[in-house]
């Protein structure tokens, strides 16, 4: 016997395919139209005021900082040992763009926070280890003849951005990672003013204003790759040497990987660091000082005996 169905709940197969082909485009749509959220959160302090301006007593506060391998350093070109074995196991770099990303200004940098899983691994990093990327930290001058941490050859650059990881592999988390033995590795470039950079433009499309204020967090599903920062694979020469990181506690027994080609970004791309404040929205900078969020570097640590390897002759 056939059964015939109501006209009513009949099969249109073209209809129901034209149906699910207009949602799947509203969903596209919906999914590439740029969402931004921006709210004020607590900042977590490890000194009261900016931290910077007394650099020079962390040591009082923080005994690792009284180390003697300590970060940053001058990179002095011509005593940087070069070493084959960088080049017999090649530095490995595996971002993945990500979908969802956290911008915030916690009155002593600017950090990036993606939301993601991207590893390195090779290079001077111990063989079967990955290091996930754990945030993104900016680091600048008030004028671009100063604002990196590391020097070349007693050089400073306008601005110094450092790729923060953690060994994944054997650790739980950054925070139980760093002071440990293959704890934490840093990728650091050094900035040039020139080209926009593209990548970054899509995290800050218009300014920082946004994130202008101490404590402001930004989040964007703009797409962001970190690869964005890092030269060409063709280009990727490093010096690496033992040190610590450059904020307190000033933790020791961490790698560090310092590109030879700088990262380009505009003029105005740099001095939209320098319009931000260290201080929250509605507060008065201390003692009636400007309150801009400047020169956020430490000042260049002894060598002492420590041994800086290149990836290049």
């Amino acid at each position: 016997m056939t059964t015939f169905l109501p006209s009513s709940v009949a099969i249109n197969p073209d209809g129901r395919i034209a149906n699910l082909l207009r949602r799947q485009a509203s969903l596209a749509q919906r999914n590439t139209r740029m969402i931004c959220s921006v709210r004020t959160v607590k900042v977590q302090e490890c000194l009261d005021g900016y931290m910077y301006a007394r650099a020079s007593e962390w040591d009082k506060h923080f005994p690792e900082a009284n180390g003697k391998c300590q970060s940053p350093i001058n990179l002095v070109s011509e005593c940087a040992c070069f070493d084959q074995q960088l080049l017999k196991h090649p530095l490995s770099v595996n971002y993945t763009t990500s979908r969802e990303t956290d911008i915030l200004n916690d009155g002593q940098n600017v950090i990036i926070y993606p939301r993601y899983k991207g590893v390195i691994s090779g290079g001077p990093l111990p063989s079967g280890y990955e290091f996930e990327l754990s945030e993104i930290r900016f680091h600048w001058g008030r004028y671009s003849t100063r604002g990196s941490e590391h020097k070349v050859n007693g050089k400073a650059f306008p601005m110094e951005v450092q790729l923060v990881h953690w060994n994944s592999s054997q650790y739980q988390s950054y925070e139980t990672a760093l002071g440990k033995d293959s704890g934490v590795v840093i990728l650091s470039l050094f900035v040039q003013i020139g080209k926009d950079n593209s990548g970054l433009r899509s995290l800050f499309p218009d300014s920082l204003n946004e994130i202008a204020y101490k404590g402001r967090q930004k989040t964007t599903n703009a797409p962001f790759n970190p690869s964005c920062l890092l030269p060409d694979i063709e280009l990727r020469d490093y010096w690496t040497y033992e040190g610590s990181i450059t904020i307190p506690p000033c933790s020791e027994k961490v790698t560090w990987i310092i590109f030879r080609y700088p990262l380009m970004l505009s003029g105005d791309q740099v001095d939209d660091f320098r319009r931000l404040y260290l201080y929250q929205k509605g507060e008065t900078p201390p003692g009636g000082a400007e309150g801009r969020l400047l020169d956020n570097f430490r000042p260049v640590q002894p060598l002492n005996d420590r041994i800086v390897r290149s990836s290049f002759q």
